[in-house]
């Protein structure tokens, strides 16, 4: 399909690989991959795209998806390093939603404010936590958000309170509604700058000692079934270590589905089918895919 953007707008990419794109370095190309410039064109951008009923989809770090080999047919808006103002007053920060949860959390601690640290080591962008309600650590969105200010179905920008977005596990009013999120306004409490560093190293050691951090993977890939720890009832399955075409289970945390050796996106949707059946197989707990599929 012919699209037709003003090129000042933004960067515009045809057949552009989504391999490049994703946290799992799997997936085809998009038709067209486009980076707005800033807010005001990515809301231009939207009005043409819905003028013209195109088929899109919006990214942010891309670290919670898999797009499909045979790729994506229609638009892909990555708002990566795009939308990234951000504004302290007091004891609130309003960040837009392509700003990473890192710089955000940053951003909390030099600021002497606490309520962040948990996001410090999550990869993902103030965007995709507010769809995702993201969380580690016994902290979450939910906890710390004020408002979120979007796009709706029909073009119009208006904002959420906290109430309003229906935040729960791994779940928020943005996907019910396909909004779109432009930014997020969280309320923090004064902290003790020291304090904060030692809760990010904390967290940070964690990470290093339990997730497969050196391979490519979207995080958890599994959502937690009530009662249960996906990578437990996956490690009782004998899967640690599996292995499926170029993708597989990771060794060091077993809730984590990763690309061992240039994998497809079909390897890894396979892999987790596979975990799936073994798992509902053994245990009768059916996992559920944290992970979005495009394409």
């Amino acid at each position: 399909m012919k699209y037709n953007f003003d090129k000042n707008l933004g960067e515009f990419l045809e057949n552009e690989p989504m391999k490049n794109h994703t946290s799992f370095k799997v997936g085809g190309p998009c038709e067209l991959f486009v980076r707005p410039k800033d807010e005001k064109s990515l809301i231009e951008i939207l009005k043409i795209i819905r003028k013209n009923n195109y088929n899109f989809y919006i990214l942010g770090n891309a670290t919670n998806v898999i797009v499909k080999d045979q790729g994506y047919k229609g638009i892909i808006i990555s708002i990566k390093n795009r939308l990234k103002d951000v504004k302290v007053d007091g004891l609130k920060i309003t960040a837009g939603a392509g700003l990473s949860l890192k710089e955000l959390s940053q951003t909390a601690y030099e600021n002497s404010l606490s309520g962040l640290e948990f996001a410090n080591g999550i990869p993902g962008t103030v965007g995709g936590a507010m769809t995702m309600n993201a969380g580690a650590y016994d902290g979450e969105m939910k906890n710390v958000v004020e408002s979120v200010r979007f796009i709706d179905n029909l073009g119009n920008i208006r904002e959420y309170s906290n109430e309003e977005m229906d935040f729960s596990y791994r779940h928020s009013k943005v996907g019910d509604e396909n909004l779109i999120v432009l930014s997020a306004t969280f309320v923090l409490e004064k902290g003790d700058k020291e304090k904060i560093r030692e809760k990010f190293q904390e967290f940070d050691r964690r990470r290093k000692e339990k997730q497969p951090l050196d391979l490519p993977s979207a995080g958890s890939t599994f959502k937690r079934p009530e009662g249960y720890f996906a990578g437990k009832l996956i490690d009782d399955s004998g899967l640690r270590g599996f292995r499926h075409n170029g993708a597989g289970v990771s060794q060091k945390h077993c809730g984590f589905v990763v690309n061992y050796d240039n994998a497809s996106a079909s390897d890894v949707l396979e892999t987790i089918e596979i975990v799936q059946k073994v798992v509902y197989d053994k245990f009768s707990v059916k996992l559920e895919r944290e992970v979005k599929i495009i394409g």
